[in-house]
């Protein structure tokens, strides 16, 4: 167990990080992830605000869409990378959650704050210490689930959500994850935490579900080429020099930050996300300076470490542009230059 973000989370449980992958990436494994914030919005004019802040589009946004995207400073910078979803009660009453890092929520209520006296219909309210969040993820996830639910979540696309229930107590219900496998996660009442958890864990007991920490957690997301918000990510760097333009909507709207964007996408950004096979055993890890053929440093790891399913070392870095397409390259590793090989993120992608 280590302090992280304010809550005390565990690294590992007792079979191990490795173990913990391996259980992901063949079976099942069970994410506590309740130190994420959750910000519920609700009043008209919700989804015009969250559309204000959020680089990808959110008025279009159906009831059960989940939508990734990035909050961002005047100057493109990201604030923080975030999950929007638009959801319905059983009651017919419609809000927006806005899922975003543990570390980041205080930064972010701050942020939205102040702005939200412009839309004085809207109200945001924080509900992370009132819920929970656990991820199901793994090929045997889903299947897993429908015997706990009371509708089949395998109906569910990727990128949807719904309300329903669990023993009677309502759930959020989302395809969504952070491992590269399918999955689900789940948000529930704080007060029902302990018995959900230990639901998925019985229900999934033939198939071997176990529970996975923080250090599994991190491997499954370099190996699916996820960025991590304080390594990829920060507010001096933009989502367009990350490969996230997918998350960016920059056609007919207006938010904060898209002047800074359309002129970095008109002109280029001097910097590029790639990814990177180091030789031999040892990991580069994050801060490991990148050069070039000649010896000349052009770059640094962000993400590095040993990847369990493939079975070598992998790294992600941030590099000069001019240099997104030279055949090979070298990583600083304690002092000694060791080659690496440009690879296509993800490193890894799951069988569909």
């Amino acid at each position: 167990m280590v302090p992280f973000a304010g809550y005390e989370m565990p690294i590992q449980y007792g079979d191990g990080i490795v173990a913990e992958h391996e259980a992901c990436r063949m079976r099942a494994a069970l994410f506590d992830v309740s130190h994420m914030g959750r910000l519920r919005f609700d009043g008209d004019g919700a989804a015009e605000f969250l559309d204000h802040v959020l680089t990808r589009r959110v008025s279009d946004l159906p009831v059960g869409g989940v939508r990734y995207s990035m909050i961002c400073n005047a100057e493109g910078g990201v604030l923080d990378d975030v999950l929007i979803s638009h959801l319905e009660t059983p009651s017919e009453r419609r809000f927006h959650l806005l899922v975003v890092n543990a570390s980041n929520r205080e930064k972010i209520i701050q942020w939205l704050t102040p702005l939200l006296s412009e839309f004085p219909t809207v109200t945001m309210s924080d509900r992370t210490e009132l819920t929970a969040m656990i991820a199901v993820q793994g090929p045997l996830a889903m299947e897993t689930c429908k015997k706990l639910l009371r509708f089949d979540p395998t109906r569910l696309k990727n990128y949807q959500a719904r309300i329903t229930d669990q023993f009677a107590k309502p759930v959020i219900v989302s395809r969504t994850g952070y491992t590269g496998e399918d999955g689900l996660e789940l948000i529930v009442r704080a007060e029902e935490a302990n018995r959900v958890w230990e639901n998925i864990l019985l229900a999934g007991r033939d198939s071997n579900f176990i529970a996975a920490g923080l250090g599994a957690r991190d491997t499954l997301r370099m190996e699916a080429g996820m960025p991590l918000y304080g390594h990829e990510l920060s507010e001096t760097v933009d989502p367009l020099s990350v490969g996230l333009s997918f998350a960016v909507n920059l056609a007919d709207r207006s938010f904060i930050g898209d002047k800074a964007l359309q002129r970095i996408k008109r002109e280029g950004s001097p910097l590029t996300r790639i990814g990177l096979l180091p030789e031999g055993k040892r990991p580069a890890r994050e801060g490991c300076d990148v050069l070039d053929a000649a010896g000349k440093k052009i770059g640094v790891v962000t993400s590095g470490g040993p990847s369990p399913t493939l079975g070598v070392p992998i790294a992600m870095a941030m590099i000069d542009r001019d240099h997104a397409h030279d055949p090979g390259f070298q990583i600083d590793i304690r002092g000694r230059a060791v080659a690496a090989q440009p690879t296509k993120l993800p490193f890894y992608r799951r069988a569909q």
